[in-house]
């Protein structure tokens, strides 16, 4: 009894700590906005604990705005973006910034592709000027092409078609996405990769990869009028081109209970369950976002959490079980449930799945008291807290922000928002959208049991 009273004296703590930072609605380190002539909007935020910096350049294009024949297209521009442009070889701009002691990367997701480079703060400049030359003189060379479509195919072979659990995913997901193009692959079908041509990037490139449709930003160690007038110099001659249409990718309002059973290469039965909701871009309340991160949380915040503690160590019937929430998308999102029944006590997938049903219900019908939803409120709250830390992670909160289409100011408000939710607005959410028509359920079985056994 100690103990929990001093859990939760600790988490009062926590939650009066974390909501004193809230109530400063002033961000910790000053942000700045402007956009070049020719579009290209750029986000300044100063961060002087170090001198270095992070330069990430985000195009609003993913695997959501292909259509179909042309999967996996964003993806393999993203590779062909580090093979060569007018001014340098195939490699030479990542040779030079390893030289420089600079990291870079890349990434494709279903509503943007980035590129980054986190590097001293005095170098900045290289990284900027690099950047622009592949904005708009990319020369996506044929034989370069054809090399690194064989290296994808590898890549697909590896994550999705030789890999049990990526196939199980890309399958459950077809399924999940009735009408949204979040049903496709990131990567790709491999029926479209074999097909692609370098002409089709090529157009894609010149469709997508304008300064109007990006968004560059920059946090660290640095001041605005420096960044301002380099951005002006390396981007500011770029040509302003025609910004293609954004359009939510939206999901059926109501659908039906959908079911699919894969037998595949696994040692244990696993469920997966997704159930289609909204994203804050997508709901008509956007406390409803707030409310189902929360209800994540309540579920599956760490070693307090009702999955956690209840399914797992308490009643051991599962040997894992989570949820997940992704509220920051282009469209409507899932809110998924999986686990792993425990076998060893003769725990079977329906048996796991009426625990699950049991733990939702419970939630619809009675609200989490203030006292669990503080600690997960602050255990929600720490983690963002916590990761003004990095300025990787700042930068990336806000470029992912401002490509779905909502504000970076979202970053700064995003506490205020959490701190509102009631536990009768968890229990609404999950009455709401947490119902049979808007479920699909997978069953992921191994080829042959009886081996495994």
């Amino acid at each position: 009894m100690i103990m929990l009273r001093q859990s939760i004296a600790l988490t009062l703590v926590l939650v009066f700590s974390l909501g004193a930072w809230a109530q400063d609605s002033q961000p910790r380190q000053p942000t700045h906005e402007f956009t070049l002539d020719n579009g290209l909007k750029v986000i300044v935020r100063e961060d002087h604990r170090a001198p270095v910096v992070v330069s990430q350049l985000w195009y609003r294009v993913g695997s959501s705005h292909e259509p179909p024949g042309l999967t996996g297209i964003s993806h393999a521009l993203e590779h062909m973006m580090f093979k060569g442009t007018d001014n340098l070889a195939p490699g030479q701009a990542s040779r030079l910034l390893s030289s420089l002691g600079a990291q870079e990367n890349a990434f494709t997701s279903r509503d943007y592709t980035g590129y980054y480079q986190i590097l001293s703060r005095d170098q900045l400049a290289i990284a900027l000027e690099m950047e622009a030359e592949r904005m708009h003189r990319l020369s996506l060379p044929e034989d370069e092409f054809e090399r690194e479509m064989e290296v994808i195919k590898e890549e697909r072979r590896l994550r999705v078609d030789d890999n049990p659990n990526g196939l199980a995913f890309e399958r459950f997901l077809r399924q999940a996405y009735m009408a949204s193009p979040y049903g496709q692959p990131v990567i790709g079908w491999m029926h479209d990769i074999e097909r692609l041509t370098v002409d089709d990037l090529r157009a894609w490139y010149q469709t997508h990869y304008q300064p109007g449709n990006a968004i560059l930003v920059i946090v660290g160690d640095v001041r605005l009028a420096e960044i301002r007038a380099l951005v002006q110099q390396h981007f500011g001659p770029i040509p302003a081109g025609p910004v293609p249409p954004q359009k939510l990718p939206l999901e059926l309002p109501g659908g039906a209970e959908r079911q699919l059973t894969l037998n595949l290469n696994v040692q244990l039965p696993s469920l997966l369950m997704g159930f289609n909701v909204p994203s804050l871009n997508t709901t008509e309340q956007p406390w409803e976002i707030y409310a189902l991160r929360l209800l994540r949380g309540v579920l599956d915040g760490g070693y307090s959490a009702r999955l956690a503690s209840r399914l797992e160590r308490g009643e051991a019937i599962a040997t894992s079980a989570s949820a997940s929430y992704d509220g920051f998308s282009r469209g409507d999102s899932l809110f998924l449930l999986s686990g792993i029944p425990n076998q060893s006590r003769g725990v079977d997938l329906e048996q796991l799945e009426q625990r699950l049903w049991q733990e939702i219900e419970a939630l619809k019908l009675e609200p989490p008291s203030t006292e669990e939803l503080n600690r997960v409120k602050a255990q929600t709250i720490a983690g963002l807290v916590y990761g003004q830390d990095s300025i990787s992670q700042q930068a990336s909160q806000i470029g992912q922000l401002e490509s779905v289409g909502l504000s970076w100011r979202l970053v700064d408000e995003d506490i205020a928002a959490l701190e509102a939710v009631s536990p009768e607005q968890i229990s609404a959410v999950a009455r709401r959208y947490l119902v049979r028509e808007r479920l699909t359920r997978a069953h992921v079985l191994p080829n042959n049991p009886e081996e495994v056994r």
